[in-house]
């Protein structure tokens, strides 16, 4: 379900941190309209700060709520006092603990949450991949997806992961006051994906320039388009905004005459 929040602020880029400073998202959760662009007025007289129009996903609640994929290894606890009179069977309680041990949570109740979610929702989608946690930098909880042949978890153009990494966020976040960011990644995927893009950021932003001509990107989620506007924010006479609407949603690069960047 698609919701939005209108933000101001000085520049377009302070008014969109405003809207994920409020979000609790990160700006590749978002898509990113810029309604009206800040005016300097003259010496002051006629100001007027720019405003921007900040979209995002929100999954239903009723699905996430019953969190089916978090109450997988449910069972597992429940058959643990069945085993316990079969001590030979030690191999039954060590499979559950070898998920953990790779995340390095120890203590955070919050990264813990996280390691339960996706251990449930990677079983119920048929994966044997493992999540390892680890807390980055202002409160963004790095997962990187551990296994072989993880293409299936990645889907087209990271769209599948994108998914997993909104349903994690959704979960860990859901009540509570306190929002916290969760990255996931698997195979090193958006590392050489953000290579990619800049790659071609420059090429297009190169012939826009030469040809004074806007070109129109193919359709790219939110992820992909933050990846070209940031390439892109100090490439001089160029500009970059979004348009039209998901999944459809493209990035413009625009030939601008020095004009400020928008999104």
């Amino acid at each position: 379900m698609l919701k939005y929040i209108e933000s101001t602020g000085r520049t377009e880029e302070a008014a969109i941190e405003a809207a994920l400073q409020k979000l609790g998202m990160d700006r590749d959760d978002v898509s990113v309209e810029v309604l009206e662009r800040a005016k300097t007025g003259f010496l002051g007289i006629g100001a007027s700060p720019a405003k921007v129009k900040v979209t995002y996903e929100a999954p239903d609640e009723e699905p996430v709520a019953e969190e089916k994929p978090a109450e997988a290894p449910a069972p597992v606890a429940e058959e643990a006092p069945k085993a316990a009179p079969e001590a030979p069977k030690a191999p039954v309680a060590e499979e559950p603990k070898a998920q953990p041990a790779a995340a390095a949570v120890d203590g955070d109740e919050r990264a813990e949450k996280i390691q339960t979610f996706l251990t449930g929702l990677l079983a119920h989608m048929g994966s044997d991949a493992v999540p390892s946690v680890t807390l980055g930098e202002e409160n963004t909880y790095e997962v990187e997806l551990l296994g072989e042949h993880l293409g299936g978890l990645i889907g087209r153009r990271g769209e599948t992961l994108d998914a997993i990494q909104q349903l994690t966020n959704y979960a860990v976040n859901h009540g509570q006051s306190h929002r916290v960011r969760v990255h996931v990644d698997a195979e090193g995927y958006r590392a050489k994906r953000e290579e990619s893009l800049a790659r071609l950021a420059q090429k297009v932003a190169g012939k826009v320039v030469k040809y004074r001509r806007n070109v129109t990107l193919e359709p790219m989620n939110a992820y992909e388009r933050h990846v070209i506007h940031t390439a892109l924010q100090d490439y001089p006479d160029v500009t970059t905004y979004s348009t039209g609407t998901e999944p459809n949603r493209r990035t413009v690069v625009a030939y601008s005459r020095g004009e400020h960047r928008g999104q």
